[in-house]
């Protein structure tokens, strides 16, 4: 099944959870510690509500203040002609910017899809070597499934995307994603961003 597919196919909570998977795996870019979204996926893991995951992102966005200056573009806007990190970086602010304060119903759903596609284009914009189509090229064909000569870190995030929907659907009980579902996905996203951190530490080094 396609990423699109499954992304169409889930519930609000697997939506959330895949969402918050995607801007998880781009906090190197955001300069904040491995830590700094652990309260929304505890929320996710209790089944709170809104009140509650409202609370814990709020909390995650006063930890990283200096990220929304430009908060009124959308997490899959296009970032101009800047440079590919600083695009990088300006997506991932998007996806925190923009996230719902209730994890439900549309919002939920189009925030998660636009992180799906900005999480996308954040590892194609930071491969060594990006071809002269760009970075936006292609990305809707890769999430419906065509898929032929995808980068390497855009094949592993397109991979981890499907991998963590895949471990959420039917896991839940009707209130949300299991927890034994959502540490799966934690584990998914732990070694995504550690990839991401790699990535964007060397790129520090080549500048040095």
């Amino acid at each position: 099944m396609s990423l699109v597919e499954l992304i169409a196919q889930a519930d609000d909570r697997a939506l959330a959870a895949g969402g918050l998977a995607c801007l998880d795996r781009c906090v190197p870019l955001l300069g904040g510690d491995d830590e700094v979204l652990r309260p929304l996926w505890t929320s996710l893991a209790d089944g709170a509500e809104g009140e509650t995951w409202g609370e814990c992102l709020e909390q995650a966005r006063a930890k990283l203040p200096a990220l929304f200056e430009e908060a009124g573009e959308e997490a899959g806007g296009e970032a101009g002609q800047e440079a590919g990190e600083d695009r990088s970086v300006r997506l991932a602010r998007q996806m925190l910017a923009t996230a719902p304060a209730v994890p439900a119903g549309t919002p939920v759903r189009e925030w998660a899809d636009a992180c799906s596609v900005a999480s996308l284009r954040i590892h194609r914009f930071l491969e060594v070597m990006v071809p002269a189509g760009g970075a936006d090229d292609d990305v809707d064909a890769r999430r419906e499934g065509r898929t032929e000569g995808m980068s390497p870190l855009v094949a592993a995030e397109l991979r981890r995307q499907i991998t963590v929907l895949e471990l959420l659907a039917g896991t839940g009980n009707g209130t949300g994603p299991a927890v034994g579902g959502l540490r799966q996905v934690l584990a998914v996203s732990t070694e995504g961003r550690r990839v991401l951190r790699a990535v964007v530490s060397r790129r520090a080094r080549g500048r040095s």
